[in-house]
């Protein structure tokens, strides 16, 4: 039955699109640690940001520690709110397992008032967000 079930993954493998089809269905991406940041430091954020004053840094970061059970590569994409409005958004691939990225957004006095940063898979599903305030 193993020899099998070996034998059908390997041939559902050479379909063309099924690679992807099967990672998005039975190894999804899955988000271990998610936090906007002052820096990022040796690839981990040296801290988490709830509050901070526009003043404080000149740019935040949004880092994303994910593991990717196919290894395969995929797309992510951080979306970025102010006051509930889409303010920017960029794509990050991940390129392994275990995989460590991030997004940079500056800020200044016009980036005053409440937060969201969203991580959605290549389907659009919101995979985990994080929330906080710039005074």
């Amino acid at each position: 039955m193993r020899k099998l079930f070996a034998f059908l993954t390997a041939f559902l493998l050479c379909l063309p699109g099924a690679t992807a089809s099967m990672a998005a269905e039975g190894g999804s991406l899955r988000i271990t640690e998610m936090a906007v940041t002052t820096k990022v430091s040796h690839n981990n954020p040296i801290d988490a940001v709830r509050r901070i004053n526009h003043r404080s840094v000149p740019a935040l970061y949004c880092f994303t520690r994910i593991v990717n059970p196919s290894g395969e590569e995929a797309p992510i994409r951080h979306v970025w709110y102010r006051n509930g409005e889409v303010v920017g958004e960029q794509e990050l691939q991940i390129k392994g397992q275990k995989w460590r990225t991030w997004s940079k957004r500056p800020i200044d006095r016009d980036s005053i008032g409440t937060w969201r940063v969203e991580a959605l898979d290549s389907g659009g599903k919101l995979l985990k967000s994080v929330e906080f305030r710039i005074n």
